[in-house]
């Protein structure tokens, strides 16, 4: 537990193409802080963050960062070698999660998990046109930026370019139809199946972050056998690789009612009409009292000499 006279130095901004997606969730979890009466400062992520981090006195890190820098380990390395506790996934849960190839290795195996066919492409490597329709997505990174969708070898070609300016290496999967679903585990329990349906039928950047294109379901109204399925998935996944405190599993649902993985965020977003935060209010839980139930997971390791 987190003690009533320590600082909490929300960790927000960065420097990853999410950054704006970022002081978002960082602006919402410092108001419901203060809002609990803790004492809360601001910090933007940037390469001074030690220095911030110093004078400002911050006791324990809230981390509402995503993408690179601050979701793949970077971060949380760094508050791990300067002895502050942080929110969410330690160094290696959050490093195999934002490496999307990664991920899916390290569940390939994992009872309940489905995963698409798929193949990791380099730049200058032979176009997959095997694999069409297909899904194209930078290797890391989040909030569905560079990813597309291609039905034709030339559209997939232009789905690689776009990717590669964000990462080397591009994840191609065979594109899966049906309803997308996600499900949030908190400190491994499964909560509420919330469904995801886009106006446009494919859950893009424009389909997440313009208000009316996309609407969110809970309850889901998906088969109750797939959703428990989706949740076993999800708790499985989030165990596999080690995860902490709050992480959001999603997945499409396909023609025979089997939930395909397709990501696990382990910093997923945080502002009051965000996924998890919905999926807790199904089962009562208020956003104030899940952005402090995420501060009371705050670890670190303990030195060893």
């Amino acid at each position: 537990m987190v003690d009533r006279n320590e600082r909490i130095g929300v960790l927000k901004g960065g420097l990853a193409t999410e950054r704006e997606v970022s002081l978002k969730t960082g602006a919402a979890v410092a108001g419901a802080l203060r809002e609990g009466g803790w004492d809360v400062v601001e910090v933007d992520v940037g390469r001074d963050l030690p220095a911030q981090l110093v004078a400002q006195g911050v006791d324990v890190a809230w981390l509402a960062l995503h993408g690179r820098f601050g979701e793949d380990g970077c971060v949380q390395g760094l508050l791990e070698v300067m002895g502050v506790p942080y929110t969410g996934s330690g160094v290696l849960a959050s490093a195999l999660a934002m490496d999307k190839w990664a991920t899916k290795r390290a569940v390939q195996d994992v009872p309940d998990v489905v995963l698409a066919a798929d193949r990791l492409v380099r730049v200058g490597d032979p176009i997959p046109g095997d694999l069409l329709p297909a899904v194209v997505k930078p290797l890391v990174g989040g909030s569905t930026i560079g990813i597309s969708l291609a039905r034709t070898p030339d559209e997939l070609r232009a789905g690689l370019q776009a990717a590669w300016k964000l990462h080397p290496e591009a994840l191609v999967e065979a594109f899966v139809a049906g309803d997308e679903i996600t499900v949030a585990v908190l400190d491994g329990r499964a909560l509420p199946v919330v469904s995801i349906a886009p106006e446009s039928g494919f859950f893009d950047f424009e389909a997440k972050y313009t208000k009316g294109k996309t609407e969110y379901i809970v309850p889901s109204p998906v088969d109750a056998r797939t959703q428990a399925q989706a949740q076993r998935a999800a708790v499985a996944t989030y165990a596999a690789l080690g995860c902490r405190g709050l992480a959001r599993v999603d997945f499409i649902v396909n023609d025979v009612g089997a939930p395909v993985f397709l990501e696990l965020n382990t910093l997923p977003g945080m502002t009051a009409t965000s996924l998890c935060p919905m999926a807790a209010g199904a089962q009562g839980m208020s956003f104030g009292a899940l952005v402090e139930r995420i501060l009371h997971g705050a670890t670190r390791m303990e030195p060893e000499v």
